[in-house]
């Protein structure tokens, strides 16, 4: 759309955001304007403040990912009749400079709620205001504006996927995407060090990308198109459906890192998927599996993890259990190089580490394999190496992915263990995945794949593969290791369970009697449910107590005074059936008195 003429001289600030359509903060930039800037500021923030072992806090392929986002943006800009403008430093030093020699008068930005962006806008906003600059922040980096869902939700974020999406349902659509503007005022003269978009060697990377995915707004359209056109696919989506060993057509969008990078609008998307709905009659898949579930996901995640201090962090999240986890730097180094011993756990690590990306589940059975299942690592520590080598590694995503797959917060049923053996399988039995990323296993046949450590000395050797030379031995014996590591996690829960209801009490002053707003039990029916309850306790030497499902919340010393729940009883017989060495589906369906078939703890 064409932009009136004036006087006023605007910075459009880009951080995320990296694109033209659906960009208010763009659109209100040009709004009434002479000239107008578009910048991007290499950061140094975002390179030298490393959370992990590395030089670097951004892995090659993902700051690659991120200069062809700033090239393609670059070209849409000049499309427009303007460019982008590439400046270094910190924004603290480079905004007093700029304001002042562009005689600026306002300065444009998407609203960012990560922790980092908040103390940095808020500081570029006391610049700002001593150099008479106004401010316009406006929010597209997610469907809803965290604000307006916090005051319709009554002040504080719900803490549940299925109370989460009342709320949405509550607050209705997103608003609609805006279209791109037709034209931009140019920039003024500009004698500011401005660069053009640099060179990875430039940035001060040595080695080269190796992800098969590119950056850049106008592959994000294309992407988005080229799934979304198959309707009956996208209606019958359900995301824990999906095969995570595809690869040569990832089984699904990977449009993860162009919303991370705000290539790809939210709101489009959100749009657009909503038109393929409504071509189907209502006849789709539903929250939270289906792809509208996806993206609510994610704003799930922004809305609490953006109103919960150290929300990236063990200590000091209040959402977190603490958990004693080990320190074992070989087992953390073995399982980011994909050296672990266990194919189908490796062969996603090295994925990670070529492509930048792996499919949700993998990322399900490489995290649990870490933390509670075999390596009993924090996962803080997983969440660094995904950070660092994740094409779409998001600050509120990632964090809270882990604590849910760690059974630190959102998910309770830490006796629920991925196999690293058996679940890959279910997916791809001839281990095609293992083969293309873990190529010294390829001549492996089939029936040794995914535990080439039981293939005979003389098939290792036709192969050319020795286990213990060319390939490790397992790093643990994960049908050992994962039930010590229940029982682990069983005593690290109940002395959670006990810390709270020692500070409710002498918080509250008495000892008050209430029941836990735990998860309520698993199970396919109620029946089961009833009979599973009054069995698990009986394994777990206790009582039956209601489930938390129908018991009334008391106060804030009530809630925290936790009694044993549905999901502790259950807990209980899972770990008594493992140390009896009996399988844990079947031990708990017997100790629970229902049908194995009917048994909701399975190994994954």
């Amino acid at each position: 759309m064409p932009q009136s003429k004036g006087q006023k001289n605007t910075i459009i600030w880009f951080r995320k955001g990296l694109r033209v359509h659906d960009n208010p903060a763009l659109i209100e930039a040009c709004r009434d304007a002479q000239h107008v800037y578009p910048i991007f500021i290499i950061d140094p923030h975002f390179l030298h403040n490393s959370s992990y072992n590395s030089s670097y806090k951004v892995g090659v392929n993902r700051y690659n990912f991120l200069l062809e986002c700033l090239t393609d943006l670059d070209q849409s800009l000049r499309a427009l009749g303007s460019q982008l403008l590439v400046l270094r430093g910190t924004p603290q030093d480079v905004f007093p400079r700029i304001f002042k020699e562009w005689d600026v008068q306002q300065l444009c930005y998407e609203v960012d709620v990560e922790p980092y962006a908040k103390s940095r806008d808020a500081a570029v906003g006391q610049l700002a205001a001593a150099a008479g600059v106004a401010v316009s922040a406006s929010v597209s980096h997610t469907l809803y504006d965290t604000d307006v869902l916090l005051r319709a939700a009554g002040g504080r974020a719900p803490q549940t996927m299925q109370a989460f999406t009342k709320l949405i349902d509550k607050v209705g659509d997103p608003p609609a995407p805006l279209p791109a503007p037709a034209s931009l005022p140019p920039p003024g003269p500009v004698a500011e060090a401005v660069t053009s978009v640099p060179t990875l060697t430039e940035v001060g990377y040595q080695q080269q990308p190796t992800t098969v995915f590119k950056g850049g707004e106008s592959q994000a359209l294309v992407r988005l198109g080229d799934y979304l056109a198959d309707a009956k696919w996208v209606c019958a989506f359900e995301k824990p459906k999906t095969d995570p060993s595809a690869f040569v057509r990832p089984a699904t969008t990977v449009l993860s890192p162009y919303l991370k990078f705000g290539c790809l609008s939210p709101r489009l998307f959100h749009a657009r998927l909503m038109a393929v709905y409504r071509g189907a009659k209502g006849v789709h898949s539903k929250p939270p599996v289906s792809l509208r579930g996806q993206l609510l996901w994610r704003e799930f995640f922004y809305t609490v993890g953006s109103t919960t201090p150290n929300f990236d962090a063990m200590a000091g999240n209040p959402l977190a259990k603490q958990i004693p986890w080990d320190t074992n730097p070989a087992y953390l180094a073995a399982w980011k190089a994909g050296r672990t011993g266990y194919p189908w756990i490796d062969a996603a690590m090295r994925q990670l580490s070529e492509w930048g990306w792996m499919h949700h589940l993998a990322r399900h059975s490489v995290a649990c394999f870490l933390t509670r299942g075999d390596l009993y690592i924090s996962w803080e520590a997983g969440k660094a190496v995904f950070e660092e080598l994740l094409l779409d590694a998001d600050h509120f995503l990632n964090a809270a992915n882990w604590m849910w797959l760690s059974a630190s917060a959102f998910f309770n049923q830490y006796y629920r263990v991925y196999s690293p053996v058996t679940f890959g399988k279910k997916y791809d039995p001839e281990g095609k995945f293992i083969r293309r990323f873990v190529p010294e296993l390829a001549l492996l046949p089939t029936k040794y794949i995914y535990e080439p450590w039981t293939a005979p000395l003389d098939v290792q050797q036709r192969c050319g593969c020795i286990i213990g030379k060319d390939y490790p031995f397992p790093v643990v014996d994960h049908t050992t290791i994962s039930k010590v590591n229940m029982g682990r996690m069983k005593a690290a829960y109940e002395a959670n369970r006990e810390a709270a209801g020692a500070a409710a009490a002498a918080e509250a002053g008495s000892d008050a009697d209430g029941s836990s707003d735990a998860e309520v039990l698993p199970a396919s029916n109620s029946s089961s449910r009833r009979k599973a309850a009054a069995g698990a306790a009986a394994a777990a030497g206790g009582s039956r107590r209601r489930p938390a499902a129908v018991a009334k919340r008391g106060g804030a010393a009530a809630a925290a005074k936790k009694q044993r729940t549905v999901t502790d009883m259950f807990a209980a017989a899972a770990v008594t059936a493992a140390a009896n060495g009996n399988g844990v589906a079947a031990g708990v369906a017997a100790a629970c008195g229902v049908d194995a078939g009917d048994a909701v703890v399975p190994e994954l």
